[in-house]
C-alpha cells in the first residue's frame, strides 16, 4: 500500500508540474474535459451594449446561484432584471466544481430545495436548447458501521414524509449499483435515485440563455465598484460603465460576498476554503461497465466518488486540523484577477483519504491522476448558505455562502424569486437566514467554525447535536461562569444555554446517540424538581425589543393577530405573513403607555426584527425601536415554590392576588431592579426576571440562597421541552412556521380576526377558515421503548404515509412518549390510531386530548371552581 501512495503521488506531482507550466504561475487545471471551455471565457476590457439606468433587480455576481436567480425572476415577469459579473459567467467557485447533484440533505427544509434543483435541470436543456451534462445514475451513502446504519435509519424517518424516493438498502443492491466496490466493511447503504452530477459552466450558460430568453440583461465585465442608498431606500449601483439605480439588489457574489456587504457595512461571515478532488485517466475496469456508476458516499473515509468519462473523480473532506482556510482573504480580500485560478494542491492533506478510497474501490490503486483541483469554495460557520433578505437596511438581499451551490443553485433561486414576487418566503427555510448571524460572529469564531464545518462534513449527524468549536462567543449570560462547569451546555444565537446539569453520579459530557443516552435521567430529576418544588433556568438568549412612539400601538395592531395587552400585561402573539401562515410568535408586555417590550426566541431576534422594520418602513410608522437582546438578562423561576423564593427577596406582593398570571412589574429583587412578568414555558407557577447583565449573577446567587429551604436547583432546556410538551405549548419553529396557518396550528386562542385592525394575514386566514382545514395538529401519546420522538418523524396508518412530528419528547410525569403530529382531519379525532416511525421500526401512537397535564393557571382556575360548587 505504501508503495502505491508513493507512486500516485509521485504522479500527481509529475501531473501538477506539468499543467502548471511557467514557474510562480498558479495552477490552472480542472476536472472535466467539458469544462474546459471555462477557461477560455467570454470576457473582454469593454462591455459590449450600454449600461441599463435602472432595474428591478441587480443581482451581483455570475456563478451558478446568480444566474439561477436572474433566470427565475425574469421567467416570472419581472421586468428590468439585471446581473453584473465582474470577469465572467462561472468565474469563482461554479467553474472548477465537482457539479454533484443530490435530492438528500440531512435537515428538513433544505431537501425542497435540492428536489427544486435538480427538478430543474432535468428539463433546462429542453427549455433553453443548451446542454447541461445532466447525469442521473443515482447515489448510495456508504454505511460501514453499526452506528451509520442507525443514522441512515434516522434520516428514512425524516424523509418517508417528503417527495423525494430514498431506499434503506442492503449490501447486495450497494454492487449491483456499484460494482467495483470492495463489500468487506459495506452494511448498509442510502440510496437516493435521480442523483448524479452536472457540468457547472454547462449549467450556468444554460441558466443564463434562459434568464436572456425571458428579458433578463447580463453584463460583463461590469464590476460594482460601490453601493449607496437612496432616501426612498432604493440602490445607486456604481461599475465603471455608469450607475444603475435598483429598487432593490443581491450580493450572489461567492467568496467576494465580504467584499460587497462591507461597501454598506456589514461584514458577512464567509470565508474561502480549500477543497481537493482528483480525476483519473481511463480505468479498464469503468469502461467495460454497461451502465454508469452510481455516485457514492464513503462515510467513513469521508469523501464523494463518481465516475468521470471512463475514469473517476474522487473528493475528499479533511480533517479540521488539516484542511486550509484562506482567512488572508477576509482579511486582506481576495486577490485582484483572481476568478479562474486555483490553489496548489496539498497530496499530504488527503492521503489519509486516498488510502481509504482504494481499500474501498480497489481499482484506484492502479489508476494514472490526470487532472487535480484545488479551489475556493465559501463557507458560513455552520454550512448553510445565507439567503434572503438583511436585516438592518432595506432592499438588500444576499445569496452567499453556499459550500454546495451547484445543487442548491436551481432551487434557491426559485425560492429566492417567489419570495422576492410574493412578498414573503414560499416556505420555511429559518435555518439559511442570513440574520441568524450578527456581529458577535467575529474572524476568529467564523474561522474555527469553518474548519469544523468542513472537518464534519461526513460525521454522524446525531439529534440534538453539538459543536464546540469557537465557543463561547462574546454572547454570554451574566451567569454564565457560575453555571459552565455544572452541566452541558448549548449554542443558541451565539449564547451559550444550559441543556442539563450534573449530579455526583451521573455520566456527564456530551454523549450523542440515536437511542436515549446519559442526559435522559437527570432530565427526569429536573422536571420531577419543577413540578415538586422549584428551579431556575437561564432564558438569556430571548430577543428582547423596546418598541415605543406615536404609532406603536397602530404598528403592533398591523403587525400581530392579537389584541394588544393593555399596560402592565402581557400575552402571546402571532405576526402572520400575507398568505395566513405564522412568520413569528412573540410574547408582548406593555410596560407603560404606548411602550412595549417584544420578547421572542433566541434563534427568531433578528429574523423577528427585520420584519418589523421593512413594516415600519412601509407604512411610515414614528415609532423607535431598540433591540436591547445582549444588554438584559433574563432568569427563569418555576416551581410550585417559586414564589416562596422570591417572597423572600421582596417587599412586593407575589401572591396570586397580589401578581396576577401575565402580569408584569418592575420590582426589586435582593436590592436589583428587575422587571418580572408572571409566565412560565413550563406551564408550572413561575417567572420571567428581566435584569440588567451586570445584576444577573447577583439575582441568581440570592435566589439560590434564598431558596435553599424550598431545595431550589438548576433546570436546563431539555427539561423545559418535556415540561412544555405535557402542557400541550406550541413552539414556534416546530408546530408553526411559515409552512403552517395558526388555525391547522390550533392558535385560533390568540388570533383575534374580529379585532378592528386589518392584521398582515387576516384577510388571508378569513378565506382559509371559510373553506375548512385538511390538517390539523394532534397531540400523539407513543409507544416506545429507547428512542423517543424529536419531531420531523414519519406518521403512518395502514401502511400509507398520513403527516409528520412536529416535535416530541418523553413526559416523565406520565411514563410515556409524547408528540405532536399534524394529520388528516380524518385521524384527528380522539382515540385514532397512528404509527410513528423511530430508527426503522414503527410504534403504535394514539390521538390524546390535549394537555396531558393543565398549566398551573388552570388547576387553580379549576380547583377554585370546585370548591365553590362545593
Amino acid at each position: 500500500m505504501a508503495r502505491i501512495l508513493n507512486l500516485i503521488s509521485g504522479q500527481l506531482r509529475r501531473d501538477l508540474a506539468t499543467c502548471r507550466g511557467r514557474a510562480g504561475l498558479p495552477l490552472r487545471t480542472i476536472g472535466c474535459t467539458s469544462r474546459r471551455r471555462a477557461e477560455q471565457g467570454d470576457a473582454s476590457s469593454v462591455l459590449g451594449k450600454r449600461l441599463k439606468d435602472t432595474a428591478e433587480t441587480v443581482i451581483i455576481g455570475g456563478g451558478c446561484v446568480g444566474t439561477s436567480l436572474t433566470y427565475h425572476l425574469a421567467k416570472a415577469g419581472m421586468k428590468d432584471v439585471v446581473l453584473l459579473e465582474k470577469s465572467e459567467l462561472t468565474a469563482g467557485s461554479t467553474w472548477h466544481a465537482a457539479g454533484l447533484t443530490t435530492y438528500y440533505h440531512p435537515g428538513i427544509n433544505v431537501k425542497k430545495v435540492h428536489y427544486d434543483s435538480i427538478k430543474l435541470y432535468e428539463t433546462l436543456e429542453a427549455e433553453t436548447g443548451q446542454a447541461v451534462g445532466l447525469h442521473q445514475p443515482g447515489s448510495v451513502r456508504i454505511a460501514s458501521t453499526p452506528v451509520r446504519v442507525d443514522e441512515m435509519k434516522y434520516q428514512m424517518t425524516r424523509t418517508h414524509w417528503h417527495v423525494t424516493d430514498q431506499y434503506l438498502i442492503g449490501p447486495e443492491k450497494v454492487q449491483e449499483l456499484f460494482p467495483l466496490i470492495n463489500m468487506d466493511k459495506v452494511l448498509a447503504g442510502l440510496y437516493t435515485p435521480g442523483d448524479g452530477h452536472i457540468d457547472p459552466y454547462s449549467l450556468t450558460m444554460a441558466l443564463a440563455a434562459g434568464a436572456r430568453m425571458y428579458g433578463a440583461q447580463i453584463y460583463n465585465p461590469a464590476p460594482v465598484t460601490g453601493l449607496s442608498q437612496t432616501s426612498d431606500g432604493r440602490w445607486d449601483v456604481q461599475t465603471a460603465h455608469g450607475t444603475i439605480r435598483a429598487n432593490r439588489i443581491v450580493n450572489a457574489s461567492g467568496f467576494w460576498a465580504r467584499e460587497v456587504g462591507q461597501m454598506i457595512g456589514f461584514d458577512h461571515p464567509t470565508i474561502p476554503v480549500h477543497h481537493q478532488y482528483m480525476v483519473t485517466a481511463t480505468i479498464p475496469e469503468v469502461k467495460a461497465l454497461k451502465k454508469e456508476l452510481a455516485v457514492i458516499r464513503d462515510l467513513e473515509g469521508s469523501y464523494y466518488l463518481r465516475q468521470e468519462r471512463d475514469g473517476l473523480l474522487f473528493g475528499p473532506y479533511e480533517k479540521m486540523d488539516k484542511m486550509v482556510v484562506q482567512d488572508s482573504w477576509v482579511r486582506d480580500g481576495v486577490p485582484p484577477g483572481f476568478g479562474k485560478e486555483l490553489f496548489e494542491s496539498d497530496l499530504d492533506r488527503i492521503m489519509e483519504h486516498i488510502e481509504m478510497a482504494m481499500e474501498m474501490v480497489p481499482v484506484l490503486k492502479k489508476a494514472d491522476i490526470i487532472n487535480t483541483v484545488s479551489g475556493p469554495i465559501t463557507y458560513t460557520p455552520d454550512l448553510l448558505p445565507m439567503v434572503g433578505p438583511h436585516q438592518g437596511v432595506c432592499n438588500y438581499w444576499t445569496a452567499i455562502g453556499f459550500g454546495y451551490g451547484i445543487i442548491h443553485a436551481g432551487g434557491m433561486g426559485k425560492f429566492l424569486s417567489d419570495w422576492i414576487m410574493n412578498g414573503e418566503p414560499p416556505y420555511d427555510l429559518i435555518e439559511c437566514d442570513p440574520n441568524r448571524y450578527s456581529t458577535w460572529t467575529d474572524i476568529p469564531f467564523m474561522c474555527a467554525k469553518a474548519r469544523e464545518s468542513y472537518g464534519f462534513n461526513n460525521v454522524v449527524g446525531y439529534p440534538k447535536e453539538e459543536r464546540f468549536e469557537g465557543r463561547p462567543t462574546r454572547r454570554t449570560s451574566g451567569v454564565y461562569d457560575l453555571l459552565k462547569d455544572k452541566g452541558s451546555s448549548g449554542f443558541h444565537a451565539g449564547w451559550e444555554q444550559p441543556h442539563w446539569f450534573y449530579k455526583p453520579g451521573d455520566d456527564i459530557g456530551y454523549k450523542p446517540s440515536f437511542r436515549r443516552t446519559n442526559w435522559f435521567e437527570p432530565v427526569g430529576r429536573e422536571c420531577k424538581l419543577v413540578m415538586e418544588k422549584v428551579g431556575v433556568i437561564d432564558l438569556t438568549p430571548f430577543g428582547k425589543f423596546i418598541v415605543k412612539g406615536k404609532d406603536s400601538q397602530k404598528l403592533l395592531d398591523r403587525l400581530f393577530a392579537n389584541t394588544m395587552p393593555k399596560v402592565g400585561m402581557t400575552n402571546i402573539s402571532h405576526m402572520l405573513t400575507p398568505a395566513g401562515k405564522v412568520f413569528a410568535e412573540v410574547t408582548i408586555t406593555q410596560l407603560t403607555p404606548g411602550e412595549f417590550l417584544l420578547v421572542t426566541g433566541s434563534g427568531s431576534e433578528l429574523h423577528d426584527l427585520r420584519w418589523i422594520e421593512e413594516e415600519v418602513v412601509r407604512g411610515g410608522y414614528d415609532v423607535d425601536i431598540s433591540n436591547i437582546t445582549e444588554d438584559i438578562g433574563v432568569l427563569g423561576i418555576a416551581g410550585p415554590n417559586s414564589r416562596k423564593v422570591l417572597q423572600k427577596l421582596t417587599s412586593e406582593d407575589m401572591s396570586d392576588a397580589g401578581f396576577k398570571f401575565l402580569h408584569c412589574k418592575s420590582i426589586q429583587l435582593a436590592g436589583k431592579n428587575v422587571r418580572a412578568i408572571r409566565i412560565s414555558y413550563t406551564g408550572e407557577l413561575g417567572w420571567e426576571l428581566y435584569i440588567a447583565q451586570k445584576n444577573m449573577a447577583a439575582v441568581y446567587q440570592a435566589m439560590m440562597e434564598a431558596g435553599k429551604d424550598e431545595s431550589i436547583d438548576n433546570f436546563g432546556t431539555y427539561a423545559m421541552a418535556s415540561l412544555r410538551l405535557e402542557k400541550g405549548f406550541r413552539g414556534w419553529g416546530a408546530e408553526m412556521n411559515c409552512d403552517t396557518n395558526p388555525l391547522e396550528a390550533g392558535l385560533d386562542y390568540f388570533i383575534k380576526l374580529n379585532k378592528p385592525a386589518d392584521f398582515i394575514g387576516k384577510a388571508a386566514l378569513q378565506e382559509i377558515k371559510a373553506k375548512g382545514l385538511k390538517r390539523k395538529l394532534s397531540y400523539l401519546a407513543v409507544e416506545t421503548d429507547d428512542v423517543d420522538p424529536e419531531g420531523n418523524e414519519t406518521v403512518w396508518c395502514n401502511g400509507k404515509v398520513v403527516g409528520n412530528t412536529t416535535s416530541g419528547a418523553y413526559s416523565y410525569s406520565s411514563q410515556q412518549s409524547l408528540a405532536f403530529a399534524y394529520l388528516p382531519m380524518e385521524l384527528t379525532p380522539l382515540g385514532s390510531k397512528v404509527e410513528v416511525e423511530l430508527l426503522g421500526k414503527k410504534y403504535p401512537a394514539k390521538v390524546i386530548q390535549e394537555p396531558l397535564i393543565h398549566t398551573e393557571p388552570t388547576r387553580n382556575r379549576l380547583q377554585k371552581k370546585a370548591q365553590s360548587k362545593a
